[in-house]
Parts: C-alpha cells; structure tokens; sequence
C-alpha cells in the first residue's frame, strides 16, 4: 500500500492530528469518546464536555451548579437527573418548572408515547393529546399532575412567603412519602438545593391557580430566591456551571459570578478571595468568574440571545474565567446526555462529596 510520509515539524499549526475512528466490536462509550476527541465539529467538542465534566467532579474545590432547560423531562432525560444528583455530580439545580413538573408525570406511571411530528394536529387536539415535536402526552394525565401539585400547596402557609428552594424542598418530601421519584424527590432526599426562578411558567403556576380556585392564595417571592441564591456564595470557593439548553436557568447561574458582590455593601462576597475587579472608571465590583463551564446547545450565538451566547463573549462581562476549563457543544441534548454520563459511568471511580448547603441555609434563616 501506498503511504506517504508527510513531516511538519516547522509549522505549530499542526500540532495534533485528526485520527480516524475505526469501527471494531465492544468499544466502550467512553473509549469511542476519547477516539471523538481527535477527530473535529460537534463529535471533538462533545468528547470535550466529558473531559471537562471529570475535571469538575475531581475537583475538590469546585461547586457545581446544573442549568436545565428545554422539553427534556418528557423525552426520558429526567431518570439522568436524578443520577447527577445520587452520585453528587451536582450540587444545586437550577431547572425550568416544565422539567420538575412533566417528570412528575413519569414518575406517577403514567408516562409519554412516542408519536411524530408529522400527526394531524387538530385530531391531537380533539383526542387531548399534546404534542412534544415527536412525543405524545395526555392531557388528562397533565392535569392529574398539576392537580397533584395543587393537592400539596393546599398544605402551606398561607401566611409565609416562600422562595423557591423552600417550596420545591417541602413538595419533595411530600412527594417522597408518596413514593414518587421525580427529580424533586431526590432532590430533597439528598439535601440537594433547586432554585427555580421562573416556576410560575409551568404547571406549578397553573396548580396555584387552581388552589387559589379553592380559596388558597400562594406567595412564592422571587426576590427571596435571588437573595437566598447569591447567599450560597459565602460558602463557596470556585464554580464549574453546567448548562443543558439556555434561557432563564443559564442566565440565573451566570449572575452568580457577577452580581453576587452586589449583597454587601463593600462589594465583595465574604469567605471568596477568587474575585477580580475590572479597570476604569466604573463602580468599584467583584466579580467571581466560573472556572469551569460546559453547555449542551441547539441555539447560534449570531442572533445574541443568551441561549447561544459563547462563553468566550461571557468572559467580557466576567462571567467565564479566560483560562477556564470552557466548552460548548452544539447538539439536540437527547443525544448528548445518555452518551456524556455513561462515559462518566465508566469513567469515574471517585466518590465526589457533595458541597452541603442544607445547614448553611438553616443556620442563616434563608
């Protein structure tokens, strides 16, 4: 066989070269992954997120905090949640409601069906089915949720305003003597925080409406969640963020690296001395970049939504550390998130301890 042999000693530029994946029987995730990482496009940035995600979790000084956007929860995704959270990969979840609602229905055994996205959607209508893009839901087995959901806040004080860490870790214990796994649930077993700042778009606002139908009127103050959130940054040293999507969870954990300061009045969070200050003329702030930052995303960043905004733009509001472990892959998240956490499976055999925020928030009346 013809080989040439091509030297390029002179030139930094090619420095590693693309390797091709070769096809053999019982490859491992993991191993297919690492073959991945030499190659190029989504597949060498996908083979990166796995990377990144292992220094995160051997990282001794390093809070971890997981965005988790999109219709997910529905497409099976959410039993991968919970698995973050029982091995302590994660250690506060910031989701959107539809996720720490649609599972519930899964959870309950009642379950989605595989459909398409070519239906007649105005027979899905007259048959109460709801459509995600491919997947099929009952309308009478949402409603039974949501009515669930309503069934717990009639148990509440109507007196006290809650944030959303509160409400969500009182409806997991709840859930829990149900026997109800969903995230939630495992969520409170394990102590672990969700903050939930836009849960009103989601069943769990339609499940006050329903209560307040009964007479029960539900405060959950979202200046109370913001408060208690950037809190937690006193008893944290760095941060590695994990964004599955975008939209309001990825927004609410990047302003934990630049708005935190914000809450004491010499502009800096006590216990951190990770902080940078910017040069000029502005007001004196700290900022708190992550060190580490991976996000699964289907969105561009030339529109200049932050869905798909790099985090390379991020380090110009100090949101990313420039140096910082940082990598984005650009994929439908249902195809990304079984393979990322089985190679992780495989991977690693350290048991991570998890940062514990349950005594820190007691301790402070948050």
């Amino acid at each position: 066989m013809y080989k040439e042999k091509t030297l390029r000693k002179n030139n930094k530029l090619f420095k590693n070269r693309v390797k091709a994946i070769e096809v053999k029987p019982k490859k491992s995730i993991s191993h297919l992954l690492t073959e991945m990482s030499q190659t190029g496009f989504q597949g060498k940035n996908l083979a990166r997120v796995v990377d990144v995600l292992e220094d995160m979790i051997l990282d001794k000084d390093i809070t971890i905090l997981l965005g988790y956007a999109g219709s997910l929860s529905t497409t099976g995704q959410w039993k991968i949640i919970n698995w973050l959270i029982q091995n302590n990969y994660i250690d506060i979840l910031v989701p959107t409601g539809a996720n720490i609602s649609e599972d519930i229905i899964d959870a309950m055994g009642l379950g989605y069906w595989q459909g398409t996205h070519l239906a007649d959607n105005e027979e899905l209508f007259r048959e109460g089915i709801n459509r995600y893009y491919d997947v099929y839901g009952d309308e009478a087995d949402y409603l039974k949720m949501t009515e669930l959901i309503a069934d717990f806040i009639l148990t509440l004080d109507e007196e006290q305003k809650y944030s959303s860490r509160e409400f969500l870790s009182l409806f997991g214990k709840w859930l829990g003597e149900k026997g109800i796994e969903s995230i939630v649930t495992v969520a409170a077993e394990y102590n672990m925080p969700i903050f939930c700042p836009a849960i009103a778009d989601s069943p769990y606002g339609d499940a006050a409406l329903i209560a307040k139908s009964k007479g029960f009127s539900l405060t959950i103050d979202g200046i109370k969640d913001y408060v208690e959130f950037m809190s937690l940054g006193e008893n944290v040293k760095d941060t590695g963020v994990i964004y599955i999507g975008g939209g309001v969870p990825k927004d609410f954990i990047q302003l934990f690296a630049v708005t935190s300061d914000l809450l004491y009045s010499d502009r800096k969070v006590p216990n951190r001395d990770t902080g940078l200050n910017r040069k000029g003329t502005g007001p004196a702030e700290t900022y708190y970049p992550h060190k580490y930052a991976i996000q699964i995303t289907t969105d561009s960043p030339q529109w200049g939504g932050l869905s798909g905004c790099t985090f390379e733009e991020a380090v110009s509001w100090g949101k990313e550390m420039p140096d910082g472990g940082l990598v984005q892959c650009y994929c439908d998240a249902t195809i990304a998130l079984p393979l990322i956490t089985h190679a992780l499976v495989e991977r690693v055999k350290y048991r991570r301890k998890r940062r514990g925020f349950s005594n820190i928030i007691k301790n402070k009346n948050l």
